[in-house]
């Protein structure tokens, strides 16, 4: 952590007072400027922001490497630890967070169960939903060519993981119906469900029908919860937009 920073870092970063959030308003991004917001909204959170265009590369810049070797956004770096700590992988720097800013886990759980179950289902979406539907993505809108495989395969491995969550928030072997991912009864709100809506909430721009969809009556009913919440609409919103 020593060489973290180099004249080539933006100054914006290296004389942050305090936490700083390197971003883009894509899902991945939204999951932990979601969070912040939400904390900002429970204990007065402070923190910075630079919003990059990764379009442009600028990831893969020396500098921004020394922070995130794997050139992804968001990266969050604190510099209230001594040396300055970076975090990278959105599901890591949600956990950062809980731990050192979250100090009533209001995001989080006390108790152990409950704990490993948002682990279970931030892991879920982290490794199985987010990398399935942003490859539909990419081979329906991005790639130079239209692979009907490809499309139709990681379609339905998607649809194939909104049934599961579906499962989860239906309470389908439960006999109780949830409103959140992680948590007893009914659940509640947590990193497990910040890490995943952003993605989820995209399903029709990632090109899934209201038909497609209608098989998904709770998961629905979750995006809408979420979406009304002020830190959520605030952490996808302008104050992330390109500049």
């Amino acid at each position: 952590m020593a060489h973290l920073y180099t004249e080539e870092t933006p100054a914006e970063i290296k004389n942050a007072k305090g936490l700083h959030l390197i971003t883009q308003n894509t899902p991945n991004g939204q999951a932990v400027q979601i969070l912040l917001e939400e904390l900002k909204d429970v204990y007065g959170t402070e923190w910075t922001t630079s919003v990059i265009d990764i379009s442009t590369n600028v990831q893969k810049s020396d500098w921004f490497l020394r922070l995130n070797p794997n050139g992804r956004i968001p990266v969050l770096v604190d510099n209230t630890q001594n040396p300055p700590f970076s975090v990278h992988e959105t599901s890591a720097e949600l956990f950062y967070l809980l731990k050192f800013a979250d100090k009533k886990d209001e995001f989080g759980f006390t108790d152990d169960l409950e704990r490993n179950q948002a682990l279970q289902w931030t892991f879920f979406w982290h490794g199985s939903g987010a990398p399935y539907q942003g490859q539909v993505h990419h081979f329906s809108h991005a790639a130079p060519e239209k692979i009907e495989y490809a499309i139709n395969r990681y379609k339905n491995e998607t649809l194939r993981v909104f049934g599961v969550l579906e499962i989860q928030l239906s309470g389908k072997y439960t006999g109780t119906a949830r409103e959140y991912l992680a948590g007893s009864g009914i659940g509640k709100y947590s990193v497990a469900d910040i890490k995943t809506w952003p993605w989820v909430k995209g399903w029709q721009r990632s090109g899934f029908t209201e038909e497609q969809f209608k098989e998904f009556p709770h998961l629905l009913k979750w995006i809408e919860r979420i979406a009304k919440r002020p830190a959520v609409q605030r952490g996808i919103g302008e104050a992330y937009a390109k500049k």
